[in-house]
């Protein structure tokens, strides 16, 4: 990593203090010592052919005990590095209908089942193109937002609010920065150097970011990580989202962590983020995979964003992303149509309610689903 200065910026809250090295300019090249020791490993998303792919999720629900409720997010982003298509579903629901969420527009199929059916069975298979995303750095395209796009993805949600802690330390890490840009890399950076993955946390965490920051607790997993990145960018009034989505299929530069098993992709759940910059438009970021590659690609525990085997990832993730996941939607709070259970903070699993209330998405005895995905080709 460049940098001009080396900062040491504290943060000084009630009942607190956190202390981090913010670098001036991070991630955009790597000393020549960390060049020449990264040479073997290569992290660099360019934008080029699609890929098209098919996902196909079942659910099958072991235990209902009368009338049952699923719920299937279905791809719902037309971008740049994004086309959904056609999905399709069968199984032997009593009624089935395409939604969408009112506030975002996350589309979802909703099924229902009569108390009388044994073994209610969903089957929906969704078809995307997607490709790499990366951002060229050395040659700005202005662009500008909306208005009311600009408000809707700088406003708080339930569980990220952009005032109180979120406010004062996203202010303390950005002071000083006169760009965008500037914000970002430096929320960006002290984001992958204070949080860390932790396997014991459930599916992709809670994504409470005033409790992490409250209790100084930054461990977590995409849900927590990206959406403290977000929060902090939107409280500074940089326009953020996160996208929930799904890997499809390995790592095209050999990461282990940053890949999917397309056999198999109950666990493959992974939210990434967006920022919007004035120079540049909306632009891929990823900090949880950096952490998630410096704690799970080796037996090593690393704790430098640097180290030869983290900083390609580390570099390539600030402005880009591979194109081996699909996001379905950038929603969060969603009330689930016919739900009699509380809002979810985000929606990319697989949900289901009987009489008994909310099925838990990651207990397979009670709820059980296969994910798997098929590559169709370049196109």
């Amino acid at each position: 990593m460049t940098s001009n200065a080396s900062t040491s910026v504290c943060v000084s809250l009630a009942r607190r203090r956190v202390c981090t090295w913010l670098a001036g300019t991070p991630v955009l090249t790597a000393p020549s010592r960390v060049a020449a020791a990264s040479a073997a490993r290569r992290f660099e998303p360019l934008p080029g052919a699609w890929r098209e792919f098919e996902l196909t999720t079942r659910v099958e629900v072991q235990s209902h005990g009368g009338q049952t409720r699923v719920w299937l997010p279905v791809p719902s982003i037309d971008s740049g590095y994004q086309q959904s298509l056609e999905s399709r579903w069968s199984g032997n629901p009593s009624g089935v209908r395409l939604t969408s969420d009112a506030a975002y527009g996350a589309r979802m199929l909703v099924a229902e089942f009569d108390a009388h059916v044994v073994r209610p069975t969903l089957e929906l298979t969704s078809r995307v193109r997607t490709r790499d995303r990366a951002t060229d750095w050395s040659r700005p395209t202005p662009a500008r937002l909306d208005p009311a796009v600009q408000r809707a993805w700088t406003r708080p949600t339930q569980l990220m609010p952009t005032d109180g802690i979120v406010l004062e330390t996203a202010r303390e890490l950005t002071r000083g920065a006169r760009t965008d840009v500037e914000k970002v890399r430096r929320l960006y950076e002290w984001v992958v150097r204070t949080t860390y993955r932790e396997p014991q946390v459930r599916g992709c965490g809670v994504g409470d970011i005033k409790a992490m920051l409250e209790t100084g607790n930054f461990g977590g997993k995409c849900g927590d990580i990206n959406a403290l990145f977000v929060g902090l960018c939107r409280a500074v009034g940089v326009p953020a989202r996160d996208v929930y989505g799904i890997r499809l299929a390995p790592s095209a530069f050999g990461y282990r962590e940053l890949g999917g098993n397309p056999a198999n992709l109950k666990s493959a759940q992974h939210c990434r983020a967006e920022v919007f910059l004035r120079e540049f438009g909306w632009v891929a970021m990823d900090p949880a995979d950096v952490g998630k590659v410096m704690r799970l690609e080796s037996a090593e525990w690393i704790k430098d964003p640097q180290h030869p085997l983290v900083a390609p990832v580390y570099r390539g993730l600030f402005g880009g992303w591979e194109g081996n996941w699909l996001g379905f939607n950038m929603a969060h709070d969603v009330a689930l149509p016919g739900s009699s259970g509380p809002r979810l903070g985000f929606f990319m699993y697989p949900q289901g309610e009987g009489p008994g209330g909310r099925f838990d998405p990651l207990d397979p005895d009670r709820f059980k689903y296969t994910i798997t995905a098929r590559e169709i080709g370049a196109v």
